[in-house]
This record gives C-alpha cells, structure tokens and sequence, in this order.
C-alpha cells in the first residue's frame, strides 16, 4: 500500500488543478477576494445537507487551485478568512456540519498555501488552550468524513502548545471529588497525540508537528520525553512494513521522531540518538518498497548525524558586515547629534570612523562599502555640530585627512561629496581644520564630481600643504594602487606621479621600496597597481631630476634599479604573462618599459632591454588572443614602448641606428605586415608608424611600400578594415616623424614618394566596407581623412610646392562627399577636416577649388559655433556646394545615400535642404540641365552598386514626386528621362531585392510625367512588374499605379479611366500568377502597350514586352 497525505480527490478538483498549473505564473494579486468574502458571508445561510456543502466547496477550491503556482498572492488575505472561519468554529450555536465545513475551507487554504505559513496565523492565547484541546477530544478518529476537522484542530493545538507558562499552571486542582482524579493538560494532549500517530489519514501528519512542539518544551522534555521516544521505538519495532498497519504506524513514529530531532535542542536529544539509530537500523527501512518510508528514514539519519555532530561556529558568523557597518555609523551620528555620545568616548569612536571612511569590500564583479563610507561622513559632520572645537581637538589632524582622502580619492561621486560636505561643516564649526578654506575652495561639491580632476587635479593642491601630503601618497599606496577596480589602479599609479614631486625624497626612499615588493605579490590586482605606480613614481622622479640636470640615478639607488630590471623576468619565469591576468600584466609593463626608457634608466646593452623588446612582440603577434575590451589599450601601450625603447636604447651615434637592430626589427616587422591574422597585422603597422626617425632612415620605401600593401583591398583580406584603419595611421605617423626633405626618398617625405602616399590615402576614401558590426569601412574613411590633413598640412608648412592642383582638389571633394553622408558623427569629422583645409593659412593650402565661394559659404566666425554632427544644421549648409561644379557630383552622391538612408531625422533634413535647393534653381535650366546631367552620372558609375543605387532611387522617387524635373516634362523624350529609364531598368534587371525592386516601381511611376516614349516604356515596365513572380511586388505595383493614374490625368484617356481603376482595384494581385496574368494583359490593352510575353529559358529568364 503506498501512504497518501489525504483521500483521492475527485475528477472536477483535479481538472481544476491542472488548469491552475497550466495557467503559470501570470497572476498579479488574489483577484477573487470580494468573490472569496461573500463565499465566506454566506456560509452560515448554506443549508445543512451533502449537496449544498459540495456546491460550497467546490466553488472555494476553485478559486483557491488558481493560486497553486503563486500562493504568496494570498498571504494578505489568510488573516481575515480565517478569522471568518474561526468564527463559525466558535461559535456554540453553529450546527456540527457547518463547523467541519468551515474546517474542510481551512484545510483548502492550507493545502494551497503550506501549514508552515498558515500555522502562524491561529489564535496562540492561554484562553485558547483547553477549548481547543475539548474540541480535539470530541472527534470521533474513525469519522472518515471529518478527517480535515481533525488535522486542522491538532495543528491549532500545536500552535496553542507554545504558550509561554508551565502547563501545571493551567491545571488547578486536579482532584474534582473524593477518589476522582481529573488528567492533566500535558497528559491529555501527549495521549490525544499518541492516539492520533497511529491513523490512517492526514490527522496523523497533524499529530507528528504537535508531538515535535510539545514534546520539546521546557517543561515537558524532562517528564514525558524519555517516555515518549520510548513509547515510539516500541511502535516502530513492533511494526512492519509488510502489511498495512505496520506501514502507518512506523509512518507516524518516523515523522514524530524526525520532527522532535528537528524542533528539539541538541543537548535534550543527544542522549537519545544513540538508541534512536539502533532501532532505526533494525526497521531495516532500505528493503521497504514504501518511498515515503525510504524518505522518511534518510530524514531522521540526516538529523541523527547533525546531533552526532559537534556544534562549530562558523568564521564567518560574527564578522561585521557592510549592514552591520552601516548601521553602527548611523547610530553613532545620532547618538552624538542628540548629546548621548559623551566626550571621553570619542577616542573609542574616532578609529572606527575613520576606519569606515575607508571601508571596501570586493563581492563577486563589484564592491560594497558605499553605504558605509558615506554614513561615516554623515557621523564627522555630526560631530562637527555636537562637539565643542577643544573637545575634538586632538582628533583634527586625523578627521581631516581622511576627510580629504575621501574627498578625492573615493570611487563614488556621493562619498566624494558627502566628505566635502563634512569637511566644509568642520571647517565652518570646528575651525580648527588646517588650511581648510583654502581647501574648500578648490574642493568644493561640484568640482569633486568629476573622479579625474579628484584625482590629478585637486590632489595635487591639496598635497601641496604639508599636513596631508604623506597621509595622502600613504593612502594611495596601501588602499588604492590594489583596488579591485581597474580604473582606479591607473588613476592612483597617475596621482603618485602627480604627488612625487611634493615628496620626492619620501617617494624614492619610502614609498618605492614597498612598491617594489608589491609587484611580486600573488594577488593580480595589487601586482598590476604597484607596476603601475613604480612606473610612474620612476618617470616623476627622473623629470624633477632633469629640472636639475640630473639623471634618475640620483634619486634611485642600486637597489631599486635591479628590483626594476627583474620585474619583467620575474613575470616570465612565474608565466604570469598568460590568460586574462596576464592581460593585465602586459598592459602594465609596458607602460613600465615607456616610463623608464623615458627616464633615461641606464640599462643600454642589458640583457634586460631584449627582454622587454620579446614582450613587445609577443604582445603585438598575440593581438587577437587578447579580450576584445583589452585590446585596444595594451595595443596602444605596446606600441608606445616601442616606440621610447628604441629612441632611448637602439641609437648607436645621434641620428644613426645600430645597423644590426634596424635590419633585424625592421625586417621582422615587415614580415608580420602580411601575418593572415588582422589584430597582428594592426599592431605592427602602428609599430611600424611609431619607430623614431633613425630606424627609418634609408629603410622607408621599404617601409611605406609594406604599409601601402596593409591598406590595400584584396578579395582575401577584404574584412580587414581594422589593420587597413591602423595602416593609414602608421603612414601618416611615419610622415609627421621623417617630415619633408628635397631628393631623398627613402629618409623622407619628398616629389619622388609623394605621390605614391597620397593615392594610398585617397585609395582608402572608397573604402564601404560592410560586416556584422556594420559600416566598418567608415573607420578606415575617418582614417584616410585624418591622415590626408596631417599629411597636407605637414607638407604646406614646408614644401607647398609638391602639393599639385588635381590632388588637392580629389582630397576637398573626398571629404565633401563624407560630410554629406549619413553617419552623424562621421560627418562631422569630415566637416572638420574640410574646414581645417579651408581655413588653414600657415600658409594657405594652394588649388582649393572655388576657395573664395567657399570662404563665403563658410566664414570663421560662424562655422565654430555650427554642431555639424545634427542634421538639421549640417545639411542646409553642405548643400550649398552643390552650386559649385567641381563638388558637385561628390556632395551630390553623398546626399543621395543620405536621403534614401533609414534614419528618420536625417532623411527628414537631407531631403529638405535637397529641395530647398532644387527649389534654387527651377528658374535655371541650364543648372537643372546640369543637376540632372551629374545625377544620371552618378546613377551610371554606381549601377548594380547597392550601397548607392537603392538609395539613388529613393532619392528619385522623391524628387520625382516633388517636380522637380517638372521642365523636363514639357519635352517630349527629354534625354534626361530617355536615360534615366535605361538606366533604371538595367538596375531592377533580374533583380531579387525587394527594396530596389519597390524604389524602381515608385521611379517609374513618377516617370509616367515624362511624355512620348518614356511613358510608354515606363508603363510597359510596371506592367511587367504586375507580372511578377513576388505577390507582394505585385500587389505594391498596382496599389501605386491605382494611385498614379489619378494622379497624372494625361496618362490614361477618360474613356476607359474606370475600368483601368476597376481592374486594378478588384484583382487580388497576390494569387497565383496565372491567375493574375488575364487581368494584366487586359491593362496593357487599356493603357496602350503590348502585352508581355514568355521568352524560353535558353535566351532570357524574364518576361519582356513582345514589341
């Protein structure tokens, strides 16, 4: 027999279950509880007798089984219905079935919501003891229709059973008459529990949780446990799970056991668990196929084992938490607010605050201690106001110190200015700050918004008093160079460089020393801060020796040096380069490698200068092995380590490389140029862009070829626009270090090169890339741009004469065309660049077209004050070049992928200043002629080009539908139109993009204006389009011919409007194609043009017209 906690229910409640968990999680609140009230209201009116109670019933576990999922949903309303219920059960006059159904409802909100919860809820008085215990005497156990009555009343009793007073207080006189003697209270509930253990429904999961409440009580263990356990193990020996009674009384002795081991306390139960365990193991419970029996068992011998077991607090029990921390400061800045804090405890509390104004503690990707650190400003400013300034007086060096340590060193923006804000009170109040006003003036609440200027700025001023100098360097050693926030380590490494010079001789013999033996620490985030900050400290001191003309060696003694030189070694023997903390450490000690080569470290022929060059390259050679978030920075760190080892280490005479080092490296890198992994190839182009002028000498064709090939598009590196952007760099940056020089072509810029740098740069402005992240090739553009300035402005400042007119005026038409396009930002770079261009007269850039007209269109004075980044600016003002001939096809193209782009603000503005144009020149055939002339030029170069043509043909529906070219209609055949009707219809050729295919049906309808041949070639094209093979291309062609035949008037005679309007408006355009064959036909016979016929297979794959 398997045990069950309650009698089958029946078909209606299961569905209605079934139908709750199906229902999920989507309940939001307890919906039924005016429904749920009135139940309850009415059932005193509810007539006694099975079926109405049923009806009763079944409506409540209805609503109740909606809940199962989400039972929380009830927990507001659990006092109030139960209290409704309580109601019936107490009262004398309330007929016996009406009370076993009020306890039938309880038992259902029980059931949905768990009697752990509900329990809480009984009445728990003294007054409630002995009423309850009567009622449960009254039951009859063998009532198989009450059985809820019973359970429900043994977990009341359970609850009652907590009372805090002796239960021989309750029982009075015990002696009612002469040789009669009344039981008492313990004895009735232990024997009503003991009879209930041993029933067959759920009344005895009700007598398990009463035994475990009573049994354990103070009073009771010590008189009724012994008996009790022994009682149970009795019934649990003597039973057998082989037959039916065996398996519920040893249910009921294992649950009441189970439930005593888990209420009861450790020291009242162990002397018991020994036997408990012997009898345990007798049931032999493993070869019982009852589950619940199995499961029961494991239970007790978990919960035997926990009592076997030594109590031990755990570590972790007592520490102080950030609540815990929290919350001490907050009563401390009230107690000392309300003048309950006294005096002669402030030498007790001034550590513990100052200890909080520094509390961080790392948990999982973040920290906690904000809190706490900004209630320990809440507590100094309190005691600011509570304390007379003698009485804090001895703690005002200290206060302060911290005050400003967490003014400008503390990660969060309300801890920064809650601090000012204390010391701002201090300083008002106490008066006794030092150099507070003047502190407070820098350091006011917003100028410490902003975590930089804390940081390098305010810092530095704050140091330069000397009460707070050491305070402060120490605060950044010991808290901040380990943090575990990454930006803050760099920003810490920065202000110790910042700070060296107030302190230079306490950097060099105090703080550097430590630092030094941090770096070999094992935690990753202190290594990676202590690297960070020699560095630094290193560079800050050699530059305040240089003041003197003094080398760092100076400042730095032996020592120091060799702990420096082992850094790298140390790093490598520990493999401490691999993985993502090795990330970090590359990162760091290249900036180390940066910082001392600038500082001059004597370690010229030192094995250890080969090291770090191994680093380098290793680092730029594993590029793509390295986070795509890290990237970047270790990239641009390496390079300028590079970059400062070899100006500092690899010159064998001034201006003269060792010729061995330049071959090996330049060679190496020239190799890497074409390593098929795109991260290596950028990381040696802007290597190879960084090297001093010394390496290059006599190597830089070689070099600039090498480059050239890295910006080059080819089929198998055409997604390489990272290493193609870094290229364009690495040109430009080789350009700016050799500069310009007459006939020598490979020590600089000169006639012979010239040429060949610039047609890389400009190669590079066509560059439209495409990928998953979207328009790459912009990086390169943006990069071709930037460089072709420097470039320029490099040569006008020295040799004008090798800029010539036709490159000059491809580089201003370039950039105008990108100043036109879509990308916001973008075009405002471009816009920039141009201007700049324009502008420059140091001196003035020579053959700028139209230089004047452009002077005039863009004066200094205004275009500074112009955000060229928002549309509703930019366009108005870029389109004016439209009237200028030489930018006119460039600045036209660019507006055309502007006005058919997909942002609604730049559509919006492009559009309106294209118009506003066109609207210019209405008046002037000969610039319509023009206009249009350069157009069609555009729409033939870009053809089949998607980037450009889709958008040139939105941009034609729209001037086409504004009449714009309205002129052109008087003409019959204009050759505008003859051409543009070609090339539209070699453009949706064979097409399967539908959005070109529904721009080219939108331009030809707008072509239908245009009358002679055009029309007719026009309408014969949207008839095909009614033929084809895509519904939705159908279906749109004869919506937007519908609209156009009403639109043009001339189109289509007024004899046979109706019936071309009537096919095209009752034809379901979207079934299949024979079908809608018939009606098409029939329009090409009302609008005067042939019907299309199939061509076989073998001469085109498309329906043309038959004339």
């Amino acid at each position: 027999m398997a045990l069950s906690d309650e009698p089958a229910a029946g078909g209606p409640e299961e569905e209605a279950e079934d139908e709750a968990l199906a229902g999920g999680a989507a309940l939001a609140a307890f919906g039924e509880s005016a429904e749920t009230r009135a139940l309850l209201g009415r059932l005193r009116e509810v007539p006694g007798g099975g079926k109405a109670h049923e009806v009763a019933l079944q409506q409540f576990r209805g609503i109740m089984n909606k809940y199962q999922e989400q039972p929380h949903l009830l927990d507001p309303h659990l006092e109030w219905m139960m209290n409704s219920l309580l109601d019936i059960v107490r009262d004398q006059t309330a007929p016996a079935s009406l009370v076993h159904l009020a306890f039938k409802f309880l038992y259902i909100i029980t059931k949905v919501r768990g009697y752990k919860i509900f329990l809480r809820l009984f009445p728990h008085e003294v007054a409630d003891m002995e009423p309850v215990l009567d009622l449960v005497a009254n039951q009859n156990p063998k009532d198989h229709e009450t059985w809820e009555t019973r359970y429900m009343l043994l977990l009341w009793l359970s609850v009652t059973c907590l009372i805090p007073f002796d239960f021989s207080r309750l029982d009075g006189n015990l002696v009612t008459q002469p040789g009669q003697t009344r039981m008492s209270i313990m004895d009735r509930i232990l024997q009503i529990a003991e009879s209930y253990l041993v029933v067959g429904d759920k009344a005895r999961d009700g007598a398990a949780v009463l035994v475990s409440r009573f049994i354990t009580r103070p009073d009771v263990k010590h008189s009724k446990m012994a008996g009790f356990l022994d009682w149970s193990l009795c019934n649990l020996a003597r039973s057998s799970f082989q037959n039916v009674e065996g398996v519920i009384t040893m249910d009921g002795m294992l649950q009441a056991l189970a439930q005593i081991f888990k209420h009861g306390k450790r020291e009242d139960c162990l002397p018991y668990a020994a036997t408990v365990l012997s009898c345990l193991d007798g049931c032999r419970l493993p070869d019982s196929n009852q589950t619940l029996l199995r499961k029961l068992g494991v239970k007790l011998v978990q919960r035997l084992g926990l009592t076997f077991l030594k109590p031990k607090v755990a570590a972790w029990s007592f520490q102080e938490t950030d609540k815990a921390w929290h919350g001490g400061c907050l009563a401390l800045a009230e107690l000392g607010r309300r003048g309950l804090l006294l005096p002669s405890r402030l030498a007790d509390v001034v550590p513990v605050i100052l200890k909080a104004l520094t509390y961080d503690e790392k948990r999982g990707a973040c920290s906690v201690g904000t809190n706490v650190r900004d209630a320990a400003c809440y507590v100094c400013w309190a005691f600011a106001r509570a304390y007379e300034p003698q009485e804090l007086k001895p703690f005002v060096t200290t206060i302060s110190s911290a005050l400003l340590i967490t003014t400008v060193f503390d990660r969060d923006v309300n801890c920064r200015r809650a601090a000012s804000a204390a010391f701002q009170e201090n300083v008002g109040r106490q008066g006794t700050f030092p150099h507070g006003i003047d502190i407070l003036t820098t350091a006011d609440y917003f100028a410490v918004g902003n975590r930089c200027n804390c940081f390098l700025v305010i810092s530095v001023f704050i140091a330069g008093f000397p009460e707070y100098t050491h305070p402060m360097i120490d605060h950044l050693v010991t808290m901040k160079i380990n943090h575990w926030d990454r930006v803050i380590r760099e920003l810490a490494a920065k202000a110790l460089h910042n700070l060296t010079q107030q302190a230079p001789t306490y950097c060099a013999t105090q703080v550097f020393p430590m630092l030094l033996s941090m770096t070999l620490s094992s935690d990753l985030h202190m290594r990676h801060g202590s690297i960070l900050a020699c560095a630094e400290v290193a560079y800050a001191l050699h530059r305040l020796a240089a003041q003197e003309s003094r080398p760092v060696t100076d400042h730095l003694d032996e020592q120091a040096l060799q702990g420096l030189k082992q850094i790298h070694q140390q790093l490598y023997d520990r493999r401490l380069y691999r993985g993502l903390g090795g990330e970090l450490m590359r990162q760091a000690v290249c900036i180390l490698i940066e910082k001392l080569s600038l500082s001059k470290v004597p370690f010229k022929g030192d094995p250890v200068i080969d090291g770090w060059q191994w680093l380098i390259n290793d680092t730029l050679r594993s590029l793509h092995l390295i986070s795509s978030h890290s990237r970047q920075q270790i990239k641009d760190a390496a390079v300028s380590a590079l970059a400062a080892l070899c100006s500092e280490y690899y010159m064998k005479e001034p201006g003269e490389a060792d010729p061995a080092i330049q071959e090996a490296l330049l060679t190496q890198y020239l190799a890497e140029l074409r390593n098929p992994e795109e991260m290596t190839r950028c990381g040696f182009s802007l290597a190879l862009g960084a090297l001093p002028r010394f390496l290059l000498k006599g190597r830089l064709q070689q070099v600039l070829t090498g480059l050239r090939a890295v910006t080059h598009t080819s089929p198998e590196d055409v997604s390489f626009a990272e290493s193609r952007r870094d290229g364009l760099k690495a040109i430009a940056g080789i350009c700016q270090t050799v500069g310009v020089k007459a006939g020598a072509p490979d020590e600089a810029v000169c006639r012979e090169n010239v040429s060949q740098i610039y047609s890389a740069l400009l190669g590079c402005m066509d560059d439209y890339t495409k990928d998953s992240r979207g328009d790459v090739g912009s990086w390169v553009r943006k990069a071709a741009m930037t460089s072709l300035m420097d470039l320029t402005l490099l040569l006008a400042r020295s040799q004008p004469e090798l800029i010539e007119a036709h490159t000059c005026e491809r580089i201003m038409c370039c950039v105008a065309q990108q100043a036109s396009e879509k990308i916001d930002g973008f075009r405002a770079h471009a816009t920039s660049v141009f201007l700049t261009l324009l502008h420059f007269d140091s001196p003035p850039i020579p053959y700028v077209p139209h230089r004047g007209e452009l002077e005039k269109l863009f004066p200094r004075s205004s275009v500074a004050s112009v955000n060229w980044s928002a549309a509703s600016q930019a366009f108005p003002r870029i389109t004016q070049l439209l009237g200028l001939p030489t930018y006119r096809y460039h600045v036209l193209l660019g507006l055309v992928v502007s006005v058919g782009s997909l942002t609604e603000s730049t559509i919006r503005h492009s559009t309106q200043s294209l118009f506003e144009y066109m609207r210019g020149i209405q008046s002037d055939p000969q610039a319509l002629g023009s206009f249009g002339g350069t157009l069609l030029q555009i729409f033939e170069d870009n053809l089949l080009k998607d980037r450009v043509s889709v958008p040139l043909l939105k941009t034609l529906d729209h001037l086409l539908t504004h009449g714009c070219f309205d002129i052109f209609t008087t003409e019959e055949d204009h050759p505008f139109a003859v051409k543009l009707l070609a090339l539209c219809k070699k453009e949706i050729k064979n097409s399967k993009d539908i959005h070109k295919l529904l721009s080219g049906i939108s331009v030809f309808c707008g072509m239908v204006q245009f009358p002679g041949s055009v029309r007719k070639s026009a309408l014969l094209q949207l008839c095909l389009l009614l033929g084809h093979r895509f519904p939705p291309i159908r279906k749109t062609t004869a919506s937007q011919v519908y609209e156009m035949v009403l639109t043009y008037s001339d189109v289509v005679s007024v004899d046979v409007l109706d019936e071309v309007v009537a096919v095209l408006s009752d034809t379901a355009w979207n079934a299949e194609l024979a079908v809608v064959r018939e009606p098409r036909n029939r329009l090409c016979d009302l609008l005067g043009v042939p019907r299309p016929q199939l061509v076989p297979k073998d001469r085109c794959q498309t329906c043309v017209s038959a004339g």
